[in-house]
């Protein structure tokens, strides 16, 4: 059973692991929805970088049985199991967010390999 300073730690932890998990989504969405536009204004460069890094973060997510290595850790500090209880995003986007930036990253891809195809 934990006490009340131990429920207090617990929900500190959670609160810094929501915080900095939500960053690293923000940045993540960022860079994938900016690689289109950046190879559309034919930064080329820059969205091989984004894509790189995004690429990272899939690594990471295979690696980890397609969850983030921050949700096992928010998993020790609370009980609650909704599809947002890691991060601060709204529980249709957390549940939605593989889906839909999959298929935004998969679709930036294409047009950086079409781009580059082209040039």
């Amino acid at each position: 059973m934990r006490t009340r300073f131990g429920e207090q730690n617990s929900a500190r932890v959670l609160l810094l692991i929501k915080t900095i998990h939500t960053f690293i989504w923000a940045v993540f969405a960022g860079a994938i929805v900016a690689i289109p536009v950046a190879t559309m204004l034919g930064a080329v460069h820059l969205a091989f970088w984004l894509s790189a890094l995004v690429w990272i973060e899939v690594l990471i997510l295979l690696i980890n049985g397609m969850r983030c290595p921050l949700t096992a850790i928010a998993a020790r500090h609370t009980e609650v199991r909704t599809e947002n209880f890691d991060i601060y995003l709204p529980q249709w986007l957390a549940r939605e967010n593989k889906r839909i930036f999959g298929t935004l990253f998969a679709l930036s891809q294409v047009m950086l390999l079409a781009w580059l195809a082209l040039a």
